[in-house]
């Protein structure tokens, strides 16, 4: 009989563990950690235990990731606050980087209108292209050089297109040395609502 039978059989047939009870008290096993042997009900004890202190493992972890969600979304509230009590456009261009800097510590910032910063065409085609931030380890088409002389020490990039409906306004790019600021498989929420802001921020000032 195979041990999937044995399994199988005392699946289907718990009463087996009752009319046995003496049987199952003189059963050995090895100890998971070695060095002796220990009965039935101590393996099953120990399975608990482990079983639990994964699962208290997986709860600190759960706990650990809401207290930085909810400190994430204070901080894009405190963004979008700061955000909309700009009164004009160049004031908005130029508090934009501060605020990423001092809110998220988000070291370089480009941030490209097309209305008085006309993109490439490899540039506006990759923008539209993308309906939500996206992440990347290297500088899309020519857009390293909108980061100056800090250019060649960055390592991940998000790209955040900045749009009107359904039309595509500009682009704000997030850059780090960090390679695992910005990675490819990271979740965006947290981008896109930042790109909201700022497009919907933006958009009253710009042409139509």
């Amino acid at each position: 009989m195979r041990a999937e039978e044995v399994a199988q059989y005392l699946q289907n047939n718990p009463q087996f563990f009752e009319e046995y009870v003496e049987m199952l008290t003189q059963i050995s096993l090895a100890h998971p950690h070695g060095g002796r042997t220990i009965s039935l009900s101590e393996r099953q004890l120990l399975a608990l235990r482990e079983k639990n202190k994964e699962l208290e493992k997986n709860l600190h972890e759960l706990i650990a990731f809401a207290k930085d969600n909810d400190a994430l979304q204070h901080k894009v509230h405190e963004f979008v606050v700061t955000l909309f009590a700009a009164r004009d456009l160049a004031t908005l261009q130029e508090m934009i980087p501060h605020l990423l800097r001092d809110i998220f510590a988000i070291p370089h910032t480009a941030l490209h209108l097309w209305q008085t910063d006309p993109p490439s065409a490899e540039v506006l085609a990759f923008a539209d292209a993308q309906p939500q931030p996206v992440c990347l380890h290297h500088a899309a088409h020519d857009t390293a050089a909108w980061f100056g002389e800090h250019a060649t020490q960055l390592r991940s990039y998000a790209y955040l297109p900045l749009h009107a409906g359904s039309e595509t306004i500009g682009l704000l790019v997030l850059a780090s040395e960090d390679k695992q600021r910005f990675y490819p498989e990271m979740g965006t929420v947290f981008l896109e609502r930042i790109a909201e802001a700022v497009a919907s921020a933006l958009h009253p000032y710009l042409d139509h």
